[in-house]
């Protein structure tokens, strides 16, 4: 024997490297075709295959492994407020704004276009969540934005150009002066996290006061997203109530707002991505929107953006489980394939069903967005977006786990992705709203707008008389509903939003999904949910799941 016959590396997957995250996913594939980017799909697959390729794999690592920097002051003792980042950061940056991820549902809004987009972003997060960040903060701006008059800032002459375009620009200047730019938000602050009612920010008129007029703020952001952004919607109490406003990173004079970046958040995760406290010294902002109504305002912002952070969520969800797949395929244990195995199968097979439904109700919503023109899938969207907002979120944290479980030691080293996925996924459950919140706002949405649940029984009837499971389940979450108490019905409101999203989930998949699909799953999250993951009843023990969920391995 060789003396360093040892050396030798055996039964390891070969690297996962050079694919595409379009053409290996067929339920990603399916959704978007039926949710209305069927004429996206060469632009997807070019995507898929970019977001695949090794360098790109590797410019995700190094952005994570290298944070942001504060530099607070330049060499000569000017105050700059400039966060730096790693080079890799501006590959992804450059490729999410090429493929429009912050505006080209706003640009080009034909049919589909949200759904469209919607797939490009679960992909762009498997690879890198942390630059969704600055898309989806821009992104949910932009329409507050188009719907703005001229004021002290204009909008539409010098603003949405740069904003729509699909350039990233991250040179320090006045916006007129680039060539594409971000947007972020300023909400939370110390004494209030959700409660934004106890924001204590002051905004003073500048001059005149009345929308489109500037003011002076005084006060913080304990989370200020995107610092680096040309421009923030932030909360801030004006003489007429809390009310919206345009805080740009350079002020209408050009110089430097007095926006005070005072350091970055050391978060658990999203570590490529900057969050900041701030704190304003008389900064100029234009109020947007109504005076008074700033909380209305930005919460239509954030409706775009909660369905982002169940994206993010599904795309962790997705990234985790291939990992877990073709590890499992290409490596032995006990004198078989991982993948062979009984009980590693069920593990596999439970996976591969919560990452699908994920996938499918993800762009079902976005295809709402698509319509919110219709009065139904308005009225769907203010139940449906906060119930998949907290279920995928959640969702994700114990699927992650799991996931690296199936890797065992390496699965837990830094030099495997499962670590910076494990991390990052909790934070879509905290960030946009809570659980809580979430909850409520479903709570509040069935019990003062009648229309939601009609939009939806059209969603969930539509899958009845095919599973005997199902039909239970929805009679018994729809009986639930009548609870007279409003204590109770708010103790209640977590377990409300799950059943939702599940069921939601369930008719989907039998109507849309290879009935092998959907048969597991009704069997396992409706007939029989199993306390853990791989927990199957028998019924849900097919091996197609797999060959669906990870073409390479067949």
């Amino acid at each position: 024997m060789d003396a360093y016959s040892t050396h030798a590396v055996t039964n390891q997957p070969a690297p996962l490297q050079d694919y595409c995250l379009y053409a290996t996913d067929p339920a990603l594939q399916e959704a978007a075709a039926r949710e209305g980017a069927g004429g996206r799909e060469a632009e997807l697959r070019a995507h898929g295959s970019w977001l695949g390729s090794l360098a790109v794999l590797e410019a995700g690592e190094a952005a994570n492994r290298h944070p942001p920097e504060l530099q607070s002051y330049d060499r000569y003792g000017h105050r700059t407020d400039l966060v730096r980042f790693h080079p890799a950061w501006h590959v992804l940056m450059d490729g999410i704004a090429r493929r429009g991820l912050h505006g080209s549902a706003w640009a080009d809004p034909r049919p589909g276009a949200q759904a469209a987009r919607a797939a490009h972003y679960l992909m762009q997060g498997q690879v890198e969540a942390g630059t969704l960040c600055p898309a989806t903060m821009t992104f949910g701006a932009i329409p507050i934005l188009q719907a703005e008059p001229p004021g002290e800032l204009d909008f539409a002459r010098d603003w949405l150009p740069r904003l729509l375009a699909p350039r990233h620009d991250p040179a320090d200047r006045p916006m007129a002066q680039k060539q594409g730019g971000l947007i972020g938000m300023g909400l939370t602050e110390k004494q209030g996290g959700s409660d934004l009612r106890g924001t204590s920010t002051q905004a003073r008129p500048a001059g005149a006061p009345g929308r489109g007029r500037g003011y002076l703020l005084t006060g913080h952001k304990w989370f200020y997203s995107v610092p680096q952004a040309d421009a923030h919607l932030v909360l801030a109490r004006a003489p007429q109530g809390l009310s919206c406003f345009c805080v740009p990173r350079y002020a209408p004079d050009g110089t430097r707002n007095a926006v005070r970046i005072r350091r970055l958040k050391d978060k658990l995760g999203n570590r490529s991505n900057a969050s900041a406290e701030v704190e304003f010294e008389d900064a100029w902002g234009m109020l947007v929107g109504e005076p008074g109504r700033g909380i209305s305002t930005l919460i239509a912002m954030a409706t775009h953006t909660r369905l982002d952070c169940a994206l993010g969520s599904a795309a962790l969800m997705r990234q985790a489980l291939v990992q877990a797949l073709h590890h499992a395929a290409g490596r032995s244990a006990f004198g078989r394939p991982l993948i062979d195995q009984p009980l590693m199968r069920s593990v596999l097979i439970d996976l591969a069903l919560e990452s699908e439904a994920a996938t499918a109700l993800t762009l079902r919503l976005a295809r709402a967005f698509d319509e919110r023109a219709d009065p139904a899938a308005a009225a769907l969207l203010r139940a449906g977006t906060p119930a998949v907002k907290l279920w995928i979120c959640r969702r994700a944290v114990g699927m992650v786990a799991e996931c690296l479980e199936v890797l065992g030691g390496n699965g837990y080293v830094e030099e495997c992705v499962l670590p910076r996925l494990y991390r990052e996924a909790p934070v879509n459950s905290v960030w946009e709203g809570s659980g809580n919140v979430m909850a409520l706002d479903l709570l509040r949405a069935l019990q003062r707008q009648p229309e939601t649940l009609d939009a939806l029984a059209t969603e969930l009837d539509a899958a009845r008389g095919s599973h005997p499971a199902y039909d239970a389940a929805l009679a018994g979450w729809r009986a639930g509903l009548a609870e007279p108490d409003p204590q109770r019905a708010e103790a209640m409101a977590r377990a409300t939003a799950g059943g939702l999203a599940r069921l939601w989930q369930a008719a989907l998949l039998i109507r849309h999904a290879p009935g092998f699909v959907a048969d597991a799953f009704v069997a396992s999250r409706l007939a029989a949910p199993g306390a853990m993951a791989g927990d199957l009843p028998a019924a849900a023990r097919d091996a197609r799941i797999l060959s669906r969920a990870w073409p390479p391995i067949c």
